[in-house]
């Protein structure tokens, strides 16, 4: 083996002997959360002051073997200035069940109405606001 051949190999050598234990004992990311995505009326983080408006209500009725939900956010419709984007329902996994998106320019009232077929468990139901970011409230059905 050549001198230069002897360094390089040498070189690399230690390189890796320094780079892969760090990388190996180096902290895993952490995968995200679902409660860091979203505010609740226990946890409202920097939106404190903000909870009565932006909190969505749940009304549950049950008629026919199908499972009525309303769902209602206090807050203001203000054009698209201030106002809420839309409503989501989630199964007791944080499924995708549906939405309803709101129109600022006509809706007045942050009111929306879903129907689920034989639905029972936890549900989970979302309310964005373009301002104050995603709120979630829980019910069973």
């Amino acid at each position: 083996m050549e001198r230069r051949d002897f360094i390089r190999f040498s070189a690399v050598g230690v390189g890796a002997g320094i780079v892969a234990p760090s990388m190996a004992l180096a902290e895993k990311p952490k995968q995200a959360v679902v409660s860091d995505i979203y505010y609740t009326q226990w946890s409202p983080g920097r939106w404190s002051e903000k909870v009565a408006g932006h909190l969505p209500s749940v009304a549950i009725e049950k008629k026919e073997g199908k499972v009525v939900v309303r769902v209602v956010t206090a807050h203001e419709m203000k054009n698209y200035e201030h106002y809420i984007v839309k409503h989501v329902l989630l199964d007791k996994n944080y499924k995708f069940l549906d939405e309803y998106l709101f129109n600022p320019t006509k809706d007045k009232a942050a009111i929306s109405t879903f129907t689920l077929d034989n639905y029972s468990g936890e549900l989970h139901v979302l309310s964005m606001c373009n301002k104050h970011d995603l709120w979630l409230n829980s019910t069973k059905v």
